[in-house]
């Protein structure tokens, strides 16, 4: 088994046009946090590296067993503060903010596109040296991080698979989610509407309501219409990155032995039994939690539930 090494990187980035100008990307012991993270929601050491002249943010919490830890949209690190809390007392704990979200910032000309991210991913991980990766998935973390994994997995040795897919999607609902959000109409819902922060988002964590700060650090990142436009990405590439999805869908079967947890909801209505149970054939030696009334944010809505499930399953 090889062992990982930590490296932290403290390079300048490039300077370079960026769609969100507000948001301080310097958080940490000697640098101002934004007004709008709370600290203690928030209570971790920032660091960033420059990849391909934008600037990634990410977490690298605890030590032990390194645990990659993947968002989708429109999230960040963040929302998956109270997984990291749990288990960075057994788990080296790296929480990544794609560049366009958190605290991340990209470089003149980036698409925002999940092949990119991938890439994006891909390098930091080859930058931290990282092997024997357990990687946790959720929602577009699915595409992005098995892209990465499909690419080089011998990194890999196990997976964490929240309500996610990684292969070309194309039914009715998906066809309909993906030519709305991601067109015109989209663009206006989410670029001067928000509506990814500020509807879909706490309209799909179903246990509880999102407290103020919360929803102020989910708000943060996309201060301006402009700020907005990787949120936009997302949906539309449902549809537009099915040649990526395929890629990753053809590369899966070389995971096949890789031993993974499934921490599925039931109020999810992106991702319902018929993904669970592709997961499940995808993975035979799988385990599979069931997370009870938990809406698509499952780091939201089952944070103690999924960090009880892993901290169970890992394998030794």
């Amino acid at each position: 088994m090889h062992r990982s090494r930590r490296r932290t990187q403290t390079q300048e980035p490039k300077t370079a046009p960026d769609p969100r100008p507000d948001v301080d990307v310097d958080v940490g012991p000697t640098s101002p946090r934004p007004s709008w993270l709370a600290e203690d929601l928030y209570p971790f050491v920032s660091r960033s590296t420059t990849i391909d002249g934008g600037r990634v943010h990410y977490l690298d919490e605890g030590a032990g067993p390194p645990l990659l830890l993947l968002h989708g949209n429109p999230t960040w690190s963040f929302l998956y503060r109270d997984v990291i809390i749990g288990l960075r007392d057994r788990f080296r704990c790296i929480a990544v903010d794609y560049l366009g979200f958190g605290l991340s910032r990209a470089a003149a000309g980036y698409g925002f596109t999940p092949a990119e991210h991938s890439r994006i991913v891909e390098r930091l991980i080859q930058e931290l040296d990282l092997h024997d990766l357990t990687m946790m998935v959720q929602d577009w973390g699915g595409p992005i991080g098995f892209g990465v994994a499909t690419r080089d997995p011998e990194r890999f040795r196990a997976f964490v698979i929240g309500n996610t897919w990684a292969w070309p999607k194309s039914d009715p609902g998906t066809q309909v989610f993906s030519r709305l959000l991601g067109g015109p109409v989209g663009r206006y819902l989410i670029l001067p509407r928000n509506v990814f922060v500020e509807k879909i988002l706490p309209g799909n964590v179903k246990r509880r309501k999102l407290p103020a700060a919360v929803m102020d650090a989910y708000r943060g990142p996309f201060p301006t219409p402009d700020s907005r436009r990787p949120m936009h990405v997302f949906p539309r590439e449902i549809l537009g990155s099915r040649r990526f999805l395929a890629e990753i869908e053809e590369g899966l079967p070389a995971l096949r032995d890789r031993p993974a947890l499934l921490v599925w909801p039931t109020k999810d209505i992106a991702f319902r039994d018929r993904e669970r149970r592709r997961w499940e054939e995808i993975f035979p030696d799988h385990r599979t939690v069931i997370l009870e009334g938990a809406g698509h944010y499952i780091q939201e809505d089952a944070a103690d539930e999924i960090v009880r499930a892993i901290r169970d399953w890992f394998p030794a």
